[in-house]
């Protein structure tokens, strides 16, 4: 007869390795990144405007982030998220560029380094691709097809550069359908390894503003409207999650959805002639008209939507309010890829993997948002100069860099600040403790700064 107490320790350590495995076996990596897609458009967060099931059935399934922060604006995103360093950081940085010196200090880098195959479709938007067509293989991918920034279009009949050389095939095709099919294809082929899947949206961004002739319009004789934008963003996060599906990959791939910015207060919807003609974007939420908040430093431009989802691993249906910003997710990754970084790598991100893991909460205790990065002499992204400002935040409060104090969880739209002079006792305490938030990350404090 079998010793029972043998049973029960069979059993435990079944139960402890299935529990486990996810922290063993590196997961592949899909990561979703939206252009301009605001937490006000999807259904999943309250959004009224655009059906989005497929969204909405990835958070139903898994995790959604009710206080992921971005930079205002998508390059400093970029900035940020590759390289899980805020952008003052690096100095000067011209829109558009990234800093040489970080080129090998990439979350992708480092995945590289940990045995994962790496692949990139979409957007870049960390160079001109026509002056350095290379520069993703730098930056760590092994696969990309990225759309020519400012050199051609990115949606209809698109200009795409394929590991270094410009494709002669797009004629006639749609740019987001030939960049998640790259995508699908890259995963079809390192299914029998880790890897890292990243598909860099071009929707739901409005067309390149700055080359004549203007690019072309599409089927209906003008650009896509907004609407058809995120109907397009969630159809093809259906794709990928059927194609996961396909290839029976689901359960070991974890699928994060993150959006660099808020959603834009216009965009371009047709050409007449050279001219281009915008029209606003405003959206409906929990019965809140939501004019597009992107390039502004308020919630509306840098609360972003996040969605991450892993069967097996993250257990449905849950919506956790943990601090994540950009900085993080090359922490993350590395903890879900079980790769030491180097001990002298300084980065201001922190992991979130054990949120993932279920076994305990992000450590953050604030986020950070900075309006820093110019644009190169006669840019058009963004309009004018930086203003400089920043601030530092966590779930209820907001402090800038130049005094205002916001209790976002009673002033979401921030419209009552409070001034030093006016502060309480509870106000007080708060504003030293953001204060010191500032001093830590070496910048000037509001009363250093007035």
């Amino acid at each position: 007869m079998k010793n029972p107490s043998t049973n029960l320790l069979f059993f435990a350590l079944v139960c402890f390795n299935v529990a486990n495995a996810s922290e063993s076996t590196p997961p592949n990596i899909l990561f979703i990144f939206a252009d301009d897609i605001g937490q006000e458009v999807l259904e999943c967060y309250g959004g009224q405007s655009y059906k989005t099931p497929h969204l909405n059935e990835l958070a139903k399934t898994g995790m959604k982030f009710t206080h992921a922060s971005s930079m205002p604006v998508c390059h400093p995103s970029r900035l940020t998220l590759m390289s899980g360093r805020y952008p003052f950081r690096h100095g000067r940085v011209n829109w558009g560029d990234y800093p040489k010196e970080a080129e090998a200090h990439t979350f992708s880098n480092y995945l590289k380094q940990a045995g994962y195959r790496t692949g990139i479709a979409g957007k870049w938007q960390l160079c001109l691709l026509g002056d350095d067509p290379l520069h993703p293989r730098r930056m760590g991918f092994d696969h990309w097809d990225l759309f020519g920034w400012h050199e051609g279009p990115r949606y209809y009949e698109p200009m795409i550069y394929q590991n270094g050389k410009v494709r002669t095939d797009t004629l006639g095709h749609y740019g987001p359908d030939l960049y998640v099919r790259s995508i699908i294809d890259f995963m079809k082929r390192n299914r029998e390894q880790p890897f890292l899947a990243y598909y860099s949206m071009a929707v739901a961004h409005e067309v390149t503003d700055d080359l004549t002739p203007p690019v072309p319009h599409g089927p209906h004789g003008r650009y896509d409207n907004y609407a058809e934008m995120v109907a397009e963003t969630d159809r093809n996060v259906g794709r990928l999650m059927a194609a996961l599906n396909a290839l029976g990959l689901r359960e070991k791939t974890l699928i994060l959805f993150v959006a660099d910015n808020g959603t834009p207060p216009e965009i371009i919807i047709r050409a007449e002639g050279n001219e281009l003609i915008k029209i606003p974007v405003v959206s409906r939420r929990n019965g809140q008209d939501v004019p597009g908040g992107k390039k502004q430093l308020t919630d509306a431009g840098t609360n972003v939507p996040m969605i991450a989802n892993w069967p097996g691993t993250i257990k449905p249906g849950q919506v956790v309010d943990d601090l994540v910003d950009f900085s993080d997710f090359l922490p993350t990754f590395m903890d879900l890829a079980g790769h030491t970084l180097p001990a002298d790598l300084q980065l201001d991100g922190v992991s979130f993997a054990n949120r993932l893991r279920g076994t305990g909460a992000s450590p953050r205790s604030f986020t950070y948002c900075e309006e820093a990065v110019l644009p190169k002499p006669g840019g058009v992204e963004p309009d004018g100069e930086s203003s400089g400002l920043k601030w530092v935040r966590n779930q209820d409060w907001k402090l800038y860099n130049d005094g205002r104090l916001f209790h976002m969880a009673e002033d979401p739209l921030e419209q009552y600040p409070f001034s030093v002079s006016a502060d309480k006792a509870e106000q007080a305490r708060i504003r030293k403790q953001l204060e010191k938030v500032f001093a830590d990350l070496g910048l000037s404090t509001p009363s250093q700064s007035n």
